[in-house]
């Protein structure tokens, strides 16, 4: 694969580069918009249709749903399992709220484990928790983050052992592997988002689920649609969620051909981050054993003062983000709402404080690349 060229070495190194994207698959792009327009049909088509069956396939997992974002897919989840009013859900307080305000909505309550070194949810301490609540706890609710995997072989037996359900949320971690398995394995349903920052993004809001049955696909696929079995039959109470046939369109035709070598490319400037970052002011979080991430993010920890460090790397012209700086069961949109925390929830309080995210996404070239790894290593 040719790597991007780095001509300008005082321009921004970014998090996200739209623009280079759109440099790159625009004609294509744009071929797939103006084939929707010719078509005549916008809504639920054969875009979406055939974007469904290369994504399954892309994936490795049997069925997928395109829905309208990656909050409603976990809704839609969760409700196929029936996971409502009054259910407890085991969930990672270290992820976007969409994960939490998914299980609200349908009705269940979010209680809270703390995270591995990793940042993903803490098993040990899911099955604590699965023990303490015997026969109170409905489903558990992982998060894949940062595009690690959380181990699907051990989410499996945890599901069986202890009679619960697992909705996985895939959104940040599609491609990635655990014990050579696709994450989403573990599930009858999982989920994931094509927000534009994700490692296979649309050009606005889109999600997915992956069903590993047919009728959870066709559940799904009703819930998506007003509940509807066929044209005007409503069989259940549903939810106006589609994938726009444009999206679909636009996913299929250029973004998702792309989605191995970027995920390669990834790859590459992660290893590269993880062999030549040696300052002793920041802490590389640990890839999981079992996983093979597609590096949706790549955190640092930092020792000492976060900021700082940021205002160092923005005086090189580097972007850095944080995720995330306030744990989901911190988040003031659950004053009055029942949830529940197992412990303190101390290593993902620790991620909360210390954690930056350095760029990493298919466009960056091996010179910016190595002006983020000079950078923190010059930071003290």
């Amino acid at each position: 694969m040719t790597e991007p060229t780095d001509t300008n070495p005082v321009e921004p190194v970014l998090l996200n580069d739209f623009r280079s994207q759109w440099a790159a698959h625009g004609a294509a792009l744009t071929e797939a918009f103006t084939r929707v327009g010719e078509s005549g049909w916008l809504v639920l088509g054969q875009e979406v249709a055939s974007f469904e069956r290369a994504l399954a396939a892309h994936v490795g997992l049997p069925f997928a749903v395109g829905v309208a974002n990656g909050l409603d897919a976990l809704e839609i989840a969760m409700r196929v399992h029936g996971v409502g009013e009054g259910a407890e859900v085991l969930t990672t307080p270290l992820t976007a709220f969409a994960t939490t305000l998914a299980i609200l909505r349908a009705g269940a309550k979010p209680c809270f484990v703390d995270v591995d070194r990793s940042g993903l949810i803490d098993l040990d301490a899911v099955e604590s928790a699965l023990r303490e609540r015997r026969g109170r706890v409905r489903a558990v609710m992982p998060v894949h983050l940062f595009g690690h995997a959380v181990d699907v072989v051990r989410l499996e037996a945890i599901s069986r052992e202890h009679g619960v359900i697992v909705i996985e949320d895939c959104a940040q971690a599609i491609g990635a592997r655990s014990h050579g398995r696709p994450v989403g394995d573990a599930s009858e349903l999982s989920c994931t988002s094509f927000y534009p920052t994700k490692n296979l993004g649309a050009l606005g809001d889109g999600g997915a689920l992956f069903a590993k049955s047919e009728p959870s696909r066709a559940h799904a696929a009703s819930l998506r649609d007003y509940g509807q079995s066929s044209r005007y039959v409503h069989d259940r109470l549903g939810m106006n969620s589609r994938l726009d046939e444009v999206q679909a369109a636009l996913l299929r035709s250029a973004l998702l051909p792309d989605l191995s070598a970027a995920t390669e490319r990834r790859r590459q400037i992660a290893a590269r981050y993880r062999s030549e970052l040696r300052s002793n002011a920041i802490e590389l979080v640990p890839e999981p054993a079992a996983s093979e991430s597609v590096w949706h993010l790549f955190p640092v920890l930092v020792r000492g003062n976060r900021e700082r460090f940021r205002d160092h790397l923005q005086r090189h012209q580097i972007q850095s983000a944080i995720h995330y700086p306030t744990l989901t069961s911190a988040q003031r949109a659950l004053d009055g709402v029942a949830h529940e925390r197992f412990g303190a929830l101390t290593v993902a309080q620790d991620f909360a404080d210390r954690e930056v995210s350095l760029p990493i996404h298919r466009y960056l070239s091996d010179g910016h690349v190595s002006r983020v790894i000079a950078a923190c290593n010059s930071f003290e």
